[in-house]
C-alpha cells in the first residue's frame, strides 16, 4: 500500500472526440514518456491491411507516430478479436524502439505491455470517429486527463462522415450475420441486443 509497484494502476477510461463512448488503456503497461503524446496517425483499415503494410520499408512512420487499426470491433471483425497489440514496424524495432502509441477498436489478451488504447467506442464499423481517421491526422493522448482526441475540425469530420461507407462484411448469412446485426458496442458489454434484460446474473456452474 505504501510502496506501490507503479504510480498508476488499474484501467484508465479515456474519452474525447475520437472515443465519445470511451476507450481503455492499462497505465501500468504503458510507457511513461507516452502517457502524454501527440503524433501523426498511420491508419490500417483492417488487420489484413495492417499485416500487409506494417513491413513496408517505405512506410512513412517514426517512433512518434500513432498506429491506428480500424474495423476490428464487435461488428467490424466481427467478434472484437485480440489484435489490438499491434507489433511495431520492423525497421523501428531494429533501431531499438520498444513502444509506440497504438489505438484500435479491438481488444488484446491481458493488456500486459505497451501504450495500447483499446475498445474505442463507437467502433469504426458503425461509422464512429475512428473510421474517419486518415494518415497524417494528429492524435493526442493524455492519460492523466483521460483524453483521446483527434485534432481535426468538426467541419472536416462532418465532411468525412458524409462520404464514409462501411467496409463490406467478410461473411454474410447465418449466425455471423445475425451476430453483426445484433451485437452491441464494447461500452455496452458487446452483448446481443435481443438478450438484454431477459437473463439473470446467477452463475449455475463453473465455466472451466
Amino acid at each position: 500500500m505504501h510502496r506501490p509497484l507503479v504510480e498508476h494502476g488499474g484501467v484508465a477510461v479515456l474519452r474525447g472526440n475520437l472515443a465519445p463512448d470511451g476507450a481503455v488503456l492499462k497505465p501500468s503497461a504503458a510507457s511513461p514518456h507516452l502517457m502524454q503524446h501527440r503524433g501523426r496517425a498511420i491508419v490500417f483499415r483492417s488487420i489484413e491491411h495492417y499485416k500487409q503494410r506494417i513491413t513496408d520499408p517505405d512506410l512513412d512512420v517514426d517512433e512518434n507516430s500513432v498506429l491506428v487499426l480500424q474495423n476490428c470491433g464487435p461488428k467490424g471483425y466481427p467478434g472484437m478479436a485480440e489484435v489490438g497489440n499491434m507489433g511495431l514496424p520492423p525497421r523501428l524495432l531494429a533501431r531499438g524502439v520498444k513502444d509506440m502509441v497504438r489505438v484500435s477498436d479491438a481488444r488484446m489478451s491481458g493488456t500486459a505491455y505497451g501504450t495500447v488504447v483499446l475498445h474505442v467506442c463507437p467502433e469504426a464499423a458503425t461509422g464512429g470517429t475512428l473510421a474517419l481517421v486518415k494518415d497524417g491526422d494528429v492524435i493526442e493522448l493524455d492519460v492523466e486527463a483521460r483524453r483521446l482526441h483527434l485534432d481535426v475540425s468538426e467541419e472536416e469530420l462532418a465532411r468525412r462522415r458524409a462520404a464514409w461507407t462501411p467496409m463490406p462484411p467478410p461473411v454474410t448469412g447465418g449466425y455471423q450475420q445475425m451476430y453483426v446485426q445484433h451485437v452491441m458496442q464494447a461500452s455496452e458489454g458487446a452483448d446481443l441486443d435481443f438478450l438484454v434484460g431477459c437473463r439473470g446474473t446467477a452463475v449455475t456452474r463453473e465455466s472451466h
